[in-house]
């Protein structure tokens, strides 16, 4: 009782620091704000990298296509080696619209991850246009988005502008653990932390990145980050420590159109990269799932022992389930927000201490993906 007891108080120091000190981070919000019409509007161009997507372009590549944005905008899809008719399907959806074109990726130099190399391919095709927006091929984007993408980093004088997409919540699996993995991205990287000036906090959602083409290209480029398997967060680093200024928010004008139907799929995806944003770390990797089971599992833990040993008379049972519970309390209070931005039930939050343990799970999961060789796996491909 003891022990956990002491857990269970420093949980709580942990959760008063996150619920108070920690940048907001379990804020959904606020909106992209409406900025003001630039003088002219600078040339866009969207890079689309895409493999193997030809199921989901119906739903997401008209929606780019159809943003009617007030200056040039054109579309660069860059098909990686797809083997399901992705390049037939774009440009099917496209017909002959003269603002959009399919490029197709060269053979992947050594050291380069497969997605930020078709970037690059992108980039190569774009020309110089003053603001290049990359997006992902399962993204769509409500009217008036990129217009709106620019208005914010115009008139804020951002270099980066990033919207974290909505993501799929239709299945059971995908109400679970979707709202968590938003969560505990915000709290890795709080979104009001990387948009304030003269933090060192950077990041970006890969869904849907607007960034000044020059600054990019003074940072070092692509190349700079060109084995990031986490290319969003690498991105926003770069742009940041090379001192730009980054605006990250959650939004409902981007939205993920990619399902993840079972339990299997979203594995997965959380399990491809987390060992990489540990470093490969063995280090890292106990630290992170022994600070998991401390601020998730030793709350409820602590909370239940103490109710039991109240019943039994148990010395210091008393201060362990209060101590536990109040932890508890604040770590659901957090997570309510980002279940209500996503239509959830808020008693859904008292499930996040088991979501956190099968999130430390992936993670244990993603080093051994990686000690036998199959890290970063994706669509056929491996980490380089």
């Amino acid at each position: 009782m003891v022990v956990l007891g002491v857990l269970a108080m420093a949980a709580l120091v942990g959760w008063l620091y996150l619920a108070f000190g920690h940048g907001g981070f379990w804020k959904a919000g606020p909106p992209l704000p409406p900025g003001t019409d630039p003088p002219g509007w600078p040339d866009v161009v969207a890079v689309v990298p895409a493999r193997d997507e030809a199921a989901v372009l119906p739903d997401t590549l008209p929606t780019l296509l159809e943003q009617h944005y007030p200056g040039d905008f054109r579309v660069i899809l860059v098909d990686d080696g797809s083997s399901d008719g992705t390049a037939e399907t774009a440009k099917r959806l496209a017909g002959e619209r003269p603002n959009f074109r399919i490029v197709g990726a060269r053979n992947r130099p050594d050291g380069w991850a497969g997605k930020v190399w078709a970037m690059s391919e992108g980039v190569r095709a774009a020309g110089e246009p003053e603001f290049l927006l990359f997006t992902d091929a399962d993204i769509a984007y409500a009217p008036g988005t990129v217009t709106n993408l620019v208005r914010a980093a115009t008139s804020e004088e951002r270099t980066l502008v990033s919207q974290m997409a909505t993501l799929s919540t239709r299945t059971g699996w995908e109400r679970l653990l979707v709202p968590a993995f938003v969560y505990f991205f915000a709290q890795l990287y709080p979104f009001r932390r990387v948009t304030r000036d003269g933090t060192r906090t950077a990041a970006a959602a890969g869904g849907c990145m607007l960034v000044r083409r020059t600054a990019l290209a003074h940072a070092g480029g692509l190349t700079a980050i060109k084995g990031a398997l986490i290319d969003d967060v690498a991105l926003g680093r770069l742009i940041k420590r090379n001192g730009g200024r980054c605006r990250l928010d959650l939004s409902r004008d981007v939205v993920s159109r990619r399902p993840y139907p079972n339990f299997s799929g979203l594995w997965a995806m959380v399990a491809r990269s987390a060992y990489h944003q540990l470093r490969y770390s063995p280090a890292l990797l106990a630290g992170t799932v022994l600070t998991l089971l401390l601020m998730y599992a030793a709350p409820p833990a602590a909370t239940l022992a103490g109710l039991t040993g109240l019943a039994l008379g148990t010395d210091n049972a008393a201060l362990t389930a209060a101590t536990g519970a109040l932890a508890w309390t604040i770590m659901t209070a957090t997570y309510t927000p980002m279940l209500r931005f996503y239509g959830l039930a808020p008693l859904r939050a008292l499930t996040l201490p088991l979501v956190a343990l099968m999130y430390a799970a992936m993670t244990i999961d993603s080093a051994r993906r990686h000690r036998t060789g199959k890290g970063g796996a994706w669509k056929g491909r491996t980490a380089p």
